[in-house]
């Protein structure tokens, strides 16, 4: 699971085996807590610790389109070879 972005506490992981029912996204981890957050609608999968809640979509915010492109260049490579 490639660590595609960090900010602070937050480190943007992108696993590299997935359901193929899940849709696009990225698990965010801190403090030994992790939330996923969907790529296509930037929703939280799971709800976060309230008090994380706007830094986290912050650095998401941040970092969304190099997180995107790194879900993409590892799941086309998946999809192409499935």
């Amino acid at each position: 699971m490639p660590t595609v972005a960090r900010e602070g506490e937050f480190e943007f992981r992108v696993y590299t085996r997935e359901a193929v029912y899940e849709p696009p996204h990225v698990h965010v981890t801190f403090g030994g807590v992790q939330v996923r957050i969907n790529l296509d609608n930037g929703e939280f999968m799971e709800e976060p610790p309230p008090h994380k809640r706007r830094t986290i979509r912050e650095a998401y915010e941040r970092h969304a389109a190099e997180i995107r492109r790194k879900w993409d260049e590892i799941h086309e490579v998946k999809k192409e070879g499935s």
